[in-house]
């Protein structure tokens, strides 16, 4: 796969491997995300477009983006 390949959601995973982020929220507007764990990837899609397009990025800048949005790091902070 070439860093130019569009990839839709369906190719990175098949439907039931993907689940609503515990970070997502739904405003009523739909703001969902959806991700899918794989073996040495993390698929990201649009939770209101499941058979669209979709993100892959290794576990490593998966890991990294989650810590920096647990820090608070993007403005926002989820709530316990």
């Amino acid at each position: 796969m070439t860093a130019d390949t569009c990839l839709t959601a369906l190719e990175v995973a098949e439907d039931e491997r993907w689940f609503k982020s515990s970070y997502s929220i739904d405003t009523g507007g739909g703001s969902c995300v959806s991700i899918a764990a794989l073996p040495d990837r993390v698929g990201i899609r649009d939770d209101k477009r499941r058979s669209g397009p979709a993100f892959v990025v290794p576990l490593p800048a998966w890991a990294s983006f989650v810590d920096e949005v647990r820090a608070g790091r993007f403005g926002w902070r989820r709530s316990r």
